[in-house]
């Protein structure tokens, strides 16, 4: 009894210690500009927004600059690197470590990493569908990058394409584990990349509650069509607009073709180059994340359907029957 007594004393001299913790202010986030040699840039954003588009011109103006620029593709699609390289597939990290694994023969850097034109860029890929977790792929695929030297790799940028839009905890490890110094979202004029831009600023801020110090640096919009509501959104949040990508036609054409937007020469290239401007200088913030009604108060009623009333379910319309009450065979005793 002396022993369960003393353990459960330290359990509740555990849990208050943990309190008293959580209950200490955070420092705020850092205005100084980076101090380390490398930016490490995580992009998210919901699937499909255009995240791969967006780095691959970014990657590239950016090594037109003379910069040295490393791209990670993190999303089991694998296609990050599609635009880049012409629509050819790269081979993933997890694809090729089981290849060598079985051949019992070590991955190395050329069997990952391939290059253009200055850009360096390779995928950690994903398990087939139903056949394992994509972010426990996430979570190998980055094992293996440290074992192949990640932190002493001598890079300007390393810019990571992550989906936003998937919660487990691979996918969220740049801000958990301070993998990165900042954070970049992008999203449209639509409700869901912006619920999903909402929800990388919530984790963003609810590692700054545990200790973390990963900030957002900016949003860049998408095909805009000039409805205003991701501007909105970046005004509330408290997070600068990096750079506007106009909804055009000629844009999605050459990007369907998988052609480079992001040259100097290039009619958008000027656009790229602010954007690569932006990404450089932009410092992290703390957001203020937004309630689901805050988000929905940014569109009209009639696009999101505020105007709907909730109406409660009936035990007729499950069962289609009408709900008899049936007598309890609960036991009464009368009082003695």
């Amino acid at each position: 009894m002396t022993t369960q007594n003393n353990a459960t004393e330290k359990s509740i001299q555990f849990v208050d210690r943990l309190r008293t913790e959580a209950a200490q202010p955070t420092d705020p986030v850092s205005t100084e500009a980076p101090t380390k040699e490398t930016q490490i840039i995580a992009i998210y954003g919901k699937g499909g927004i255009g995240k791969s588009f967006t780095l691959a011109n970014l990657s590239y103006m950016m090594a037109q600059q003379g910069k040295k620029v490393l791209l990670i593709g993190c999303d089991p699609k694998s296609d990050t690197t599609s635009l880049l390289f012409g629509g050819r597939a790269c081979p993933t990290i997890i694809e090729t470590s089981s290849k060598k694994k079985l051949a019992g023969e070590a991955v190395s850097i050329g069997d990952v990493c391939f290059k253009r034109d200055g850009v360096y860029a390779m995928e950690l890929g994903g398990p087939e569908v139903g056949r394992g977790c994509g972010g426990r792929g996430i979570i190998h695929g980055f094992e293996l990058l440290e074992k192949l030297g990640f932190h002493e790799w001598g890079f300007d940028y390393v810019l990571l394409d992550f989906l936003g839009d998937v919660v487990c905890g691979g996918f969220g490890l740049p801000i958990a584990r301070d993998m990165c110094q900042k954070v970049i979202v992008v999203a449209s004029n639509d409700l869901q990349s912006l619920y999903v831009a909402n929800n990388v600023c919530s984790a963003v801020e609810y590692f700054r509650k545990l200790g973390g110090n990963v900030g957002v640096a900016g949003m860049v919009i998408n095909r805009d069509d000039g409805t205003g509501e991701a501007a909105n959104f970046a005004t509330h949040v408290g997070i600068p607009v990096l750079s506007t990508i106009p909804a055009n036609e000629d844009i999605r054409r050459k990007s369907a073709s998988y052609e480079i937007i992001g040259r100097p020469d290039s009619t958008w290239g000027p656009m790229f180059a602010e954007l690569a401007e932006n990404v450089a200088t932009s410092q992290p913030i703390r957001p203020n994340p937004m309630s689901q009604d805050e988000l929905l108060g940014l569109f009209a009623a009639s696009a999101v359907g505020r105007d709907v009333v909730l109406e409660p379910a009936t035990q007729f319309d499950m069962c289609g029957k009408t709900d008899t009450s049936k007598p309890t065979l609960e036991v009464v005793y009368d009082e003695v």
